[in-house]
């Protein structure tokens, strides 16, 4: 197990853990429901979003043999029946309001074992959920071909029209009744959405009138494939051409190995509405060239050309030197679809050098890093908030529109709000402007403590700012609320001169700050004051106002200070 622990890190992959299904059932549903699991020992690994030719264990086997050297990268061919003896799909232009592409493709004489089924239907439900998008972007249909006779037609029908025995089924339906039918499957009803309120569903006849499927639904019971099936019928519809391309080509890629003749794909034909036909599986090979300074470079290593050949090589990617070392050429295969740019090429060649190998070293620019001094100012305040007997809260950046305004006696328009465009909850509207509804609120929730409640918050506030390049500006604010039987003005009048104490500001008018009678919305009338210091209004401090206290759900007089830190800085 830690051997091929260790072999998946190199190969880029994570062994997840190593299990059995009696270990997953025993922690999930306990010891009692395990009884009579197997024992088998379970490998879960993790493979990259982009790796589709890795989800399948004939996929993961073929790529670690290719990257230990074991054997070559096999080369996929596609075989072209003689003139009218391949199979033909016929796309109808009904289907353009539905589902406008298709591709299909034939493995002949394939041998299929109890695992080897198993993997196949694992890999399509795999496909399904990733490149698919849950069926929405493609859908895969596997046939048993011995069953129906070409020429086959994809069409679009009212569902009323579409009858058929659907898979696994005992009796036929019509479309309707089978998307009624499904509605409590806990399987297929999350593809239901995909064409329920379309006028026509799409499917797939054969020469005889024979339903093959009804995509993304649900495949006919009569061309059900088994473990003795030798002819398999693969057809993929969908609403992204290149997508259903890559699904096609991983599925026969992956499983042609156990075709008679091994890597081999029959090519079948699609016939477009407008008369142009194309044969698939595409299975196109590309080739690209790379400097390898260029993969030195990024990666941090020197290795010569032909090493980082061969490392590419390993990675499935069959590369050889050309130009006396100043190129490499890599052949791009068709399970490679993640192969964009020349940077995964790179990353490949990295993840084949071991990304332990790589040298590290110190980066040639020299800089030595600095706390922000708004935020070292806000850590400082802190630590002496918290001595001064404060207790610091954290509270939401979003709130309520009636949090800001309504409650705290102003209109929205005169605050400056960010508003969400779309918000989930009431509760999640518009960006803080104060932090005084935070702190409310938090009080709200701690009634049943012990009184008094001394709660204090640095943070961020958000207010709109045309001349700001993104329209919105934020303000370090530090916020105090006293909640007790008496409003305690002279506790947040002390914690005020405290902050100022620290901050190395004298209470005088030159240089310092002072304290002028105001009015203010929230606060109740002659116990508010503003707070001026470095020739600017700084905030205000005074006692709340009863109606925003009832309106906070509170019971108690409380007196509150909210300043601007950032001309301290």
């Amino acid at each position: 197990d830690e051997e091929f622990d260790e072999l998946c890190f190199e190969f880029g992959l994570e062994l997840d853990e190593v299990t059995s299904e009696k270990d997953i059932i025993s922690k999930e549903k306990g010891e009692e429901k395990a009884k009579g699991a197997s024992d088998t020992v379970l490998y879960k690994i993790d493979v990259p979003a982009n790796r589709y030719d890795l989800l399948c264990l004939e996929g993961l086997v073929r790529g670690l043999q290719v990257f230990k050297e074991r054997i070559n990268l096999p080369r996929y061919e596609k075989i072209i029946p003689a003139q009218g003896e391949g199979q033909r799909l016929i796309i109808t232009e009904e289907t353009v309001q539905v589902r406008p592409h298709a591709v299909a493709a034939v493995l002949r004489n394939i041998t299929f074992t109890k695992d080897r089924y198993d993997s196949f239907i694992d890999l399509q439900e795999k496909l399904h959920q990733n490149i698919c998008r849950r069926r929405a972007l493609v859908a895969i249909g596997t046939h048993d071909l011995d069953t129906i006779s070409g020429p086959f037609t994809f069409t679009a029908k009212p569902p009323s029209e579409i009858k058929f025995k659907p898979l696994n089924q005992s009796q036929e339906y019509t479309a309707s009744q089978i998307m009624d039918l499904y509605r409590t499957d806990s399987h297929l009803r999350h593809y239901l959405h995909l064409i329920e309120n379309k006028p026509l569903y799409p499917v797939i006849y054969d020469s005889n009138g024979v339903v093959l499927s009804m995509p993304p639904i649900i495949n006919g019971d009569h061309t059900k494939i088994s473990v003795n099936t030798r002819n398999v019928f693969i057809e993929c519809t969908g609403t992204d051409i290149t997508k259903a391309k890559i699904v096609l080509d991983v599925i026969v890629t992956m499983f042609s190995e156990y075709c008679e003749k091994p890597f081999s794909v029959e090519a079948a034909e699609v016939v477009y509405p407008n008369g142009k036909t194309h044969i698939y599986p595409e299975l196109a090979y590309r080739k690209e060239k790379v400097k390898p300074e260029l993969i030195n470079k990024k990666i941090g290593i020197s290795e010569t050309p032909s090493g980082l050949a061969k490392l590419l090589t390993r990675m499935c990617l069959k590369s050889h030197v050309i130009g006396n070392g100043n190129n490499i050429e890599i052949e791009i295969p068709p399970t490679r679809a993640d192969i964009i740019h020349a940077c995964d090429i790179v990353e490949d060649a990295a993840i084949a050098y071991g990304y332990n190998n790589i040298q590290m070293t110190i980066p040639k620019t020299y800089t030595i890093a600095n706390q922000l001094p708004l935020n070292k100012l806000t850590e400082l305040l802190r630590l002496d908030l918290a001595a001064a007997g404060f207790t610091e809260a954290l509270t939401f950046a979003l709130c309520s529109q009636e949090d800001i305004a309504d409650k705290l006696g102003m209109d929205i328009s005169a605050t400056k709000a960010v508003r969400i465009a779309n918000p989930k909850t009431a509760e999640f509207q518009v960006a803080r402007t104060t932090l005084l509804p935070g702190l409310l609120k938090t009080i709200a929730a701690n009634r049943k403590m012990p009184l008094p409640l001394k709660l204090f918050e640095i943070s961020d506030i958000v207010v709109k700012d045309p001349s700001a390049d993104v329209g919105a500006r934020n303000y370090r604010h530090f916020c105090a609320v006293y909640y007790n039987k008496s409003p305690g003005f002279e506790i947040i009048h002390g914690l005020l001169d405290r902050v100022m104490q620290l901050l190395e500001v004298p209470p005088n008018e030159e240089n310092g700050y002072t304290i002028k009678a105001t009015e203010g919305s929230a606060f109740f009338p002659g116990r508010c004051a503003e707070i001026f210091a470095k020739g600017q209004s700084i905030g205000k401090l005074g006692v709340l106002h009863p109606d925003v206290i009832t309106k906070f759900e509170l019971t108690m007089p409380c007196s509150a200070l909210e300043i601007n830190i950032e001309p301290f800085i």
